[in-house]
């Protein structure tokens, strides 16, 4: 997949792309520079494309969460 492929985007986050965008440009944005700013911001908000491949069932927050409980269980 090249760089700046957005095929594994979902369609939210296209239409959020889109929008933001929009709203840049309308602020007085050169094109070019509010559609890196768009899908930057996509990627801030909910942390890029797709995800895919194995180890993709929990998410770091619970990952964490598990660990600060076996410490404190083992911390006696």
């Amino acid at each position: 997949m090249p760089r700046g492929d957005k095929s594994k985007y979902t369609d939210k986050q296209k239409r959020q792309a889109e929008h933001i965008e929009e709203s840049f440009e309308k602020r007085g944005v050169p094109a070019q520079e509010a559609v890196q700013r768009a899908w930057a911001t996509v990627n801030a908000i909910s942390g890029g494309g797709n995800k895919s491949g194995s180890g993709r069932k929990k998410s770091t927050t619970s990952k964490k969460a598990s660990r600060s409980k076996a410490s404190k269980k083992s911390g006696g």
